[in-house]
C-alpha cells in the first residue's frame, strides 16, 4: 500500500526533472547548462560523452560561456557537437579553449521561450496527475480488497490530494520564477 514518502519521491522526482530542463533555457544571462549535457562523439566517434564530461565549463561574463577541455585532442570533437547540437551556438576555438558568445536576446526570443517555458510547465504538471492517478488506482484497489475501510479510503484520498496540490503550487512558483527571470531585461 502507498504511503506518502513514496508520493513525495515521485512527485519530487518530476520537479527536478523540470528545474534541470529549464536550466537549459537561456535568459539574460548564460549559464554553463546551456552547454553542459550536448553529447559529443569523442576519439573519432568511439564515444559520446557530454561536454560536462569532457571539459570544465566556465561563465566568462553574462554573455560568453569558456569550455576547456581536459583532453586539448579532443577540442575540435567538442566544438562539432556543439554545432550539431542545433541550438543556434556559434563555438569558436581559441587557443586550447572555446569560447562561446550570445548575443542579447530579442522581445521576440523572450516570448518564445516564455512560450516553451508554459509547455514546459504544462508538462511537468500532467505527470504530477499521472503520479497522483497511479497511487488513486492503489487506493481504490486496496478498498476493493477490504484492506481499507471507507474512512481510511477517503483519508488517503484527501492526503494524495493535498501533496499533489502542493507540488502543483511549487511547479507555478518555479514557472512564475523563471518567467521574471526570461522577461528581465
Amino acid at each position: 500500500m502507498n504511503d506518502s514518502s513514496a508520493i513525495n519521491a515521485r512527485m519530487q522526482f518530476v520537479i527536478d526533472e523540470l528545474v534541470s530542463d529549464l536550466g537549459s533555457f537561456r535568459t539574460g544571462r548564460v549559464t554553463s547548462a546551456l552547454v553542459e549535457n550536448i553529447v559529443c562523439p569523442a576519439y573519432g566517434g568511439t564515444q559520446n560523452l557530454k561536454v560536462q564530461e569532457l571539459a570544465t565549463i566556465t561563465v566568462q561574463d553574462a554573455r560568453t560561456l569558456v569550455i576547456s577541455p581536459w583532453d586539448k585532442s579532443i577540442i575540435g570533437d567538442i566544438k562539432k557537437g556543439i554545432l550539431e547540437s542545433n541550438l543556434g551556438m556559434n563555438p569558436v576555438i581559441d587557443g586550447d579553449l572555446i569560447r562561446i558568445s550570445f548575443p542579447p536576446l530579442t522581445s521576440e526570443d523572450r516570448e518564445k521561450y516564455v512560450k516553451l517555458l508554459h509547455t514546459r510547465l504544462e508538462s511537468a504538471k500532467v505527470a504530477i496527475r499521472q503520479v497522483r492517478g497511479d497511487f488513486m488506482k492503489e487506493i481504490k484497489q486496496a478498498f476493493e480488497n477490504k484492506e481499507l475501510s471507507e474512512d481510511q479510503r477517503f483519508a488517503k484520498e484527501k492526503e494524495l490530494q493535498n501533496i499533489t496540490d502542493r507540488f502543483t503550487a511549487k511547479i507555478e512558483e518555479i514557472g512564475r520564477l523563471k518567467e521574471q527571470d526570461l522577461l528581465q531585461i
